[in-house]
């Protein structure tokens, strides 16, 4: 009789509730894991735009796209006050937009310091007519700072090269505030892939790569 006590089956209802402990306790230990876990904030970050104005934008996505951690480039117009403007309207110089590159990019991967130093080896910082051989306010080239943080990097990156003494002449690019970005028509979208050759003949007959070089020397940027 006692062997037989102590041999006998565990009741169903034993088993389950200890089936329901476990689970609970398990339960708990993943909650609290998932609490604990370090956060790596950078690798959490969205990807980021930026927004940049230097002259003809065709020639603006490629040092861009070249660069590691960055996903896109889009040529469009920014800074006026025309709602939806259009190539023609822009060039004309009546709409108060500037041709301008937007740059989405992977902050954990490039930071915006390193979009600003590529953006002033290819562009001509002391022209304030425009860019190279394309003249008018909606050539002129400007940093369009979309938060307190790319405005602090966009003053700080401007004084440094405005005292680091490489310029014959005071810096003309401006830093403004972001306005709303208009995308341009497909058929300028990544010239430089779907026109390569028309788009080097116009950069050398624009002059872009000789007056880069004589700025930046091996700094320049180029096709």
């Amino acid at each position: 009789m006692v062997l037989r006590e102590i041999n006998a089956p565990r009741s169903k209802t034993g088993s389950t509730m200890n089936r329901r402990w476990i689970s609970l306790l398990f339960g708990v230990v993943v909650l609290w894991l998932g609490f604990t876990a370090p956060v790596d904030a950078a690798a959490e970050a969205p990807p980021a735009t930026a927004v940049f104005a230097g002259g003809c934008f065709w020639c603006m996505e490629q040092p861009f796209d070249e660069l590691p951690g960055v996903i896109d480039t889009t040529s469009g117009y920014t800074g006026g006050t025309v709602e939806n403007p259009g190539y023609y309207q822009v060039s004309a110089g009546g709409t108060g937009h500037v041709e301008a590159v937007q740059v989405t990019y992977e902050p954990s991967q490039v930071s915006y310091e390193t979009l600003l130093d590529v953006f002033w080896h290819n562009v001509d910082p002391v022209d304030n007519r425009g860019q190279f051989c394309d003249k008018g306010s909606q050539y002129q080239s400007a940093i369009f700072y979309q938060n307190e943080a790319q405005r602090a990097a966009a003053i700080a990156s401007k004084a440094t090269l405005s005292d680091s003494g490489q310029l014959a002449a005071e810096v003309a690019t401006d830093n403004r505030v972001a306005a709303t970005f208009y995308p341009a028509e497909d058929y300028h979208q990544n010239y430089y892939k779907t026109h390569p050759v028309r788009y080097k003949v116009y950069r050398f007959s624009c002059g872009r790569d000789q007056r880069l070089s004589q700025i930046w020397g091996e700094d320049a940027g180029h096709s």
